[in-house]
């Protein structure tokens, strides 16, 4: 794999913008978008082709057609939209601030274009629908797509994939009149994957996860979710990782055997991949996964894949806390509890959030500080001393909420660590002790050389 020494590693977090004399020169990164290019294009002719080939020596390809679809109007010049894609593609690499920003949009391309053609390999479909014959621009338009793209690559739609990356790439640059008419465009091309009859509806979310999963996979800023990954030693780690695993086969097995009956079944693919993502966090990759920053909002790739996993976790945390008190005072203005709602939050001057998994509401108004830690596993030595020196920090504005998903394990061990840093408690066992008096439930683990 070529993509790490083309400068798609890890980066900073929150790396401050380049001033004017330190921006790099433009030739290099249209130099870095040129080569990418040139490697991209034969690429995905040759991949597309040949899966497009492979399909066409079966005679057992078959389709997912939802009968109310034939209701879709052919409508010609939609291919003008649909094939505008193309230009999009190229000027989305060519106009970019930084190599890194190329090398990133590129994986995406690449994710998309690997992973769309290993489906069209494993589960060919083809579309139904007969085009009637067209004149004038349209007509020639088609002639030429018909020349390359036969109708076996349907799900997931390589073409909504790529829509969602260069949507996304435009969408944080455009401002104003111009990104509303982006968004417009945006649309009229996802739409006229149906109304010039390339794809079928199933064809869409799914393409729409993959695009999602690409922008997941190289995110516009952080660290890589795959970076510096290892395999964890720890064996609790490990035994969550192959839960979610389990619960990831589960599910896409559900998604498959359901899918012989009704195409609906397929949408448990989300959350199948939800938990496959959950599971590498818990095998080595960590909080990262998340892609939460310091002010506890998560990337849109992240709240989109990661849906299902936090509407379950916002169960549990409901079901596990719906008859304890939100929150408990500890020592001096510093308080644990759950996760809160907006209106909990603003209550404070500042919330310590160390639930890597859950983002911050919307409208929240107070101080908001996260230091993303994966449930039910001990913290890094770094994030424990970061969020420990965040709470005192905080102290100076108001009354502090120390906070994770259930306000047991995490907050209360990083308040416990507070309290024994700050003086307030001398031992851990004290601070242990301190935290159950509080009323609220709490799961640390002391150690026999701690207790005393």
């Amino acid at each position: 794999m070529v993509l790490p020494a083309l400068g798609l590693g890890p980066a900073p977090a929150a790396a401050p913008a380049p001033s004017a004399s330190a921006r790099e020169p433009y030739a290099g990164i249209v130099l870095r978008a040129a080569l990418w290019l040139a490697f991209l294009a034969p690429f995905f002719y040759a991949t597309y082709g040949f899966a497009n080939w492979l399909a066409s020596q079966r005679d057992d390809v078959g389709s997912i057609v939802f009968a109310w679809e034939r209701g879709i109007p052919f409508i010609a010049w939609t291919i003008v939209p649909y094939w505008s894609i193309n230009l999009f593609y190229g000027l989305s690499l060519l106009l970019n601030d930084t190599k890194r920003g190329v090398d990133r949009l590129a994986g995406r391309y690449l994710t998309a274009q690997i992973v769309a053609v290993a489906c069209f390999i494993l589960f060919p479909l083809t579309a139904t629908f007969m085009r009637p014959q067209t004149s004038g621009l349209p007509g020639f338009m088609f002639a030429v797509l018909g020349g390359f793209d036969k109708p076996f690559n349907q799900a997931p739609s390589l073409h909504i994939a790529l829509l969602v990356i260069i949507w996304d790439h435009w969408r944080c640059r455009l401002k104003g009149m111009a990104a509303t008419v982006w968004h417009a465009w945006c649309f009229l091309i996802g739409a006229s994957v149906l109304t010039t009859w390339q794809h079928h509806v199933i064809d869409i979310p799914t393409g729409a996860l993959l695009g999602f999963f690409a922008l997941w996979l190289f995110p516009r800023d952080g660290e890589l979710p795959f970076a510096g990954f290892q395999l964890t030693a720890d064996a609790r780690a490990r035994r969550l990782a192959l839960f979610y695993a389990l619960g990831t086969a589960l599910v896409l097995a559900g998604a498959v055997a359901g899918a012989f009956v009704s195409a609906l079944w397929l949408i448990l693919l989300w959350p199948a991949l939800a938990l496959a993502i959950v599971a590498f966090a818990y095998a080595g990759a960590g909080a990262k996964v998340f892609q939460k920053t310091a002010d506890g909002s998560v990337s849109l790739a992240s709240r989109v894949l990661l849906l299902p996993y936090r509407l379950g976790a916002r169960i549990n945390r409901w079901a596990w806390t719906r008859k304890l008190p939100p929150h408990v005072a500890i020592a001096d203005g510093v308080f644990v509890g759950r996760f809160p709602t907006a209106a909990e939050a603003d209550a404070f001057g500042t919330v310590i959030d160390l639930a890597g998994e859950l983002e911050r509401p919307r409208g929240v108004t107070c101080r908001w500080t996260a230091v993303a830690m994966v449930d039910l596993l001990p913290p890094s030595p770094e994030a424990q001393a970061q969020a420990v020196a965040a709470i005192e920090a905080a102290r100076g504005h108001g009354t502090v909420l120390v906070c994770c998903a259930l306000g047991f394990q995490r907050s209360a061990g990083v308040v416990a660590e507070w309290l024994v840093a700050s003086g307030r408690s001398p031992t851990p066992a004290q601070a242990h002790k301190r935290l159950a008096a509080s009323g609220r439930p709490v799961h640390l683990r002391i150690a026999a050389d701690e207790s005393a």
